[in-house]
């Protein structure tokens, strides 16, 4: 496969499908799924996830903007596309040429968008979005107010150009079971089911009613409605710590870089920006690989991450570059020029993961491979082959 091999990401396509059915299979039958494949499908690249994801059997697709959702269309998915976040209102023709469905979150944007679909003789299929507890966008149905929701839910459901066939909420704790949260949650789901009840009273109801993301799916089966919005699990990441162990799920990235060269230095040499690293009495054999913050490898694992080399850890010392950094090898005598690095994924009986990541840098586990740079290479596996590479930059030219 013809990429360049200074830094790469490999995504297996194998252990993503592998995961999307682990969860399908919790589903009663009837309940659909929507793959969440913003943010470029967490940086694993939407084209390839995506089409293997809808010839799994996914049902919708969820994006955060509408060039993300025209970005799935020109790559041949087909499936239902739904908008999560805003599109300015003078997008609709493009929403509704292209079948992608927006989300609505209050009366001001909802008058906008139907004003702008009548102007253009358009329709636009619509999920309507409440605001159960995440206190983010929707329509506020919190502190007892799912009467006031109902009523100004309805009022949009009437307006001209809009088709509002789907209703959803987000929980914010569907993650974490200790303390209260497990309330919290519930309590999101009896708001959520309350002021669908009171529309439904008003002879409004929908095809497609959907409130678990990824955690909920595998912690509250009793809340899946008629779809459940699959994300982080399907590129093989637990939610948060709670829930690890609650589903089979195998990493679909992997991460790889190359020694560039090496060095032996003798002692008290200062290496890298700002001298934040002095070699020892006995000195020490380093190497340069090839990659850097500006590769999404962040300048907050200098001296404090490792990577494996030939089956063996090799910490990194000194600050991280823009484009490259430095670890120690001493211990690794066989180091050379070209040979493959891994930053994650399994080299041997050793193992790097996003969540090795997230504790260093103080996050969660899918901001870390959703920052994963553009000029790094997507390699796609299948059966254990390379099938694709995708060189963002080169595509630009």
């Amino acid at each position: 496969m013809d990429y360049l091999r200074r830094t790469w990401a490999e995504i297996d396509l194998d252990a993503l499908t592998r995961n999307f059915m682990e969860m399908k299979k919790r589903l009663k039958p009837g309940c659909q799924t929507m793959a969440v494949v913003k943010a470029d499908a967490y940086g694993h690249g939407d084209g390839y996830v995506s089409r293997t994801l809808q010839q799994a059997g996914a049902d919708w697709f969820a994006v955060s903007n509408i060039n993300e959702a025209v970005s799935l269309r020109q790559q041949d998915v087909t499936r239902p596309i739904l908008i999560l976040g805003y599109t300015p209102p003078e997008q609709v023709k493009l929403l509704g040429s292209m079948s992608i469905s927006q989300t609505i979150y209050s009366t001001e944007y909802a008058h906008a968008l139907s004003k702008a679909a009548a102007a253009c003789g358009v329709h636009i299929d619509c999920h309507i979005k409440i605001d159960t507890g995440m206190s983010r966008i929707g329509f506020y149905a919190q502190q007892q107010l799912e009467a006031q929701a109902a009523e100004e839910i309805a009022q949009v459901c009437a307006l001209p150009g809009l088709d509002c066939t789907g209703i959803f909420t987000h929980f914010a704790v569907a993650d974490s079971y200790h303390g209260d949260d497990p309330a919290f949650t519930r309590r999101q789901f009896d708001c959520f089911m309350q002021t669908v009840a009171l529309l439904a009273e008003r002879n409004i109801t929908f095809r497609l009613r959907h409130c678990c993301n990824s955690a909920a799916t595998l912690a509250y089966p009793e809340m899946y409605l008629d779809m459940v919005r699959l994300g982080d699990v399907l590129y093989g990441l637990n939610p948060s710590s709670e829930c690890a162990g609650m589903a089979q799920l195998k990493p679909v990235m992997s991460l790889y870089t190359t020694v560039t060269m090496v060095k032996t230095l003798t002692d008290g040499v200062d290496i890298s920006y700002g001298r934040k690293y002095t070699t020892p009495h006995n000195g020490l054999r380093i190497a340069s690989i090839a990659i850097g913050y500006a590769d999404g490898y962040r300048r907050n694992f200098s001296n404090k991450g490792h990577v494996l080399l030939h089956g063996q850890p090799a910490p990194i010392v000194g600050t991280i570059c823009m484009d490259q950094l430095m670890i120690d090898v001493t211990g690794i005598p066989q180091t050379k020029s070209g040979d493959v690095v891994t930053l994650l994924g399994c080299d041997g009986e050793q193992q790097i993961t996003l969540d090795d990541f997230a504790a260093i840098n103080q996050t969660i586990n899918y901001e870390e491979c959703c920052l994963i740079g553009r000029r790094v290479p997507r390699v796609y596996l299948q059966g254990g082959q390379e099938i694709a590479a995708i060189d963002y930059v080169i595509a630009r030219l």
